[in-house]
């Protein structure tokens, strides 16, 4: 199996638990519990940034002087509706209490200062975007774009359609060579529908060392260190993937595979 492909844990609880040490890299965290109702998880603050984003479920969210209530979430991540999510600044302890079964998101990268507050990040902040035409088409929730205040993180979700594709045509980001290229080091959580399918995903750089295509299943998570990351969901099952990306500058700036940039012209 590739070094890439992590398979979640569903013995209850933690789901993944991917930190810089475990990917072998430097900025991004991510971490998914599966809380049951009533179920209350406490976690002390450290130097990493927080977004929790409530992919699923209800859930009230505790942070500094924030607390949000009681959120009703959604059902399933293809309900085609912004998720809730929470910014928590680093060195920032944050409690959160399950009001149904959950699906929580913990994303995770290196904070600078801590000056922000915590904040409650609302749909009205998340809106749904669709992009590219034919079998390119997808539809993007920016969770936690690069204009919005963060200290590193950068989170979205994206769903695609059967048959289509995303992150295509193949792009990449992994030169510290702004303004073209900024180096990001990205995770990609899949869920399918309905479960059993999969998607196809593909990591490769130009030179080919790196070169991986991977049957990701549903809750798999996909780590992307380098190189073009293109993914491809077969007829019959819709792909979901929860995006964090991470890196020394807080800046989205990709390169397309010259392979394939003729079909943007």
């Amino acid at each position: 199996m590739s070094k890439l492909l992590v398979r979640p844990n569903l013995d209850g609880g933690v789901v993944h638990d991917i930190t810089p040490a475990s990917a072998g890299w430097s900025y991004v965290g991510f971490g998914l519990h599966d809380l049951k109702a009533g179920q209350t998880l406490d976690v002390e603050g450290t130097a990493d940034e927080i977004c929790l984003v409530l992919l699923t479920g209800n859930a009230r969210i505790r942070t500094g002087d924030l607390d949000t209530g009681m959120l009703t979430g959604r059902v399933s991540v293809f309900d085609r509706a912004a998720p809730h999510a929470v910014y928590i600044p680093m060195r920032t302890g944050w409690q959160v209490e399950a009001g149904s079964d959950a699906e929580l998101a913990v994303c995770r990268a290196p904070g600078i200062d801590g000056k922000l507050p915590p904040r409650l990040i609302g749909a009205d902040s998340m809106p749904l975007e669709t992009r590219g035409t034919g079998t390119n088409t997808r539809h993007v929730c920016n969770i936690l774009p690069e204009t919005e205040p963060a200290d590193s993180l950068l989170v979205v979700e994206v769903i695609t359609p059967a048959g289509n594709w995303s992150s295509y045509p193949p792009h990449k980001h992994d030169t510290d060579n702004l303004p073209e290229e900024s180096y990001l080091e990205e995770t990609y959580y899949h869920r399918v529908n309905p479960p059993q399918g999969y998607v196809l995903h593909r990591v490769y750089d130009d030179s080919r060392e790196l070169d991986e295509t991977m049957a990701a299943e549903d809750r798999t998570v996909v780590m992307v260190p380098r190189g073009y990351h293109p993914v491809g969901a077969p007829h019959g099952y819709e792909s979901y993937y929860l995006n964090v990306m991470a890196g020394p500058k807080r800046v989205w700036k990709f390169k397309n595979d010259p392979a394939h940039e003729w079909m943007l012209t």
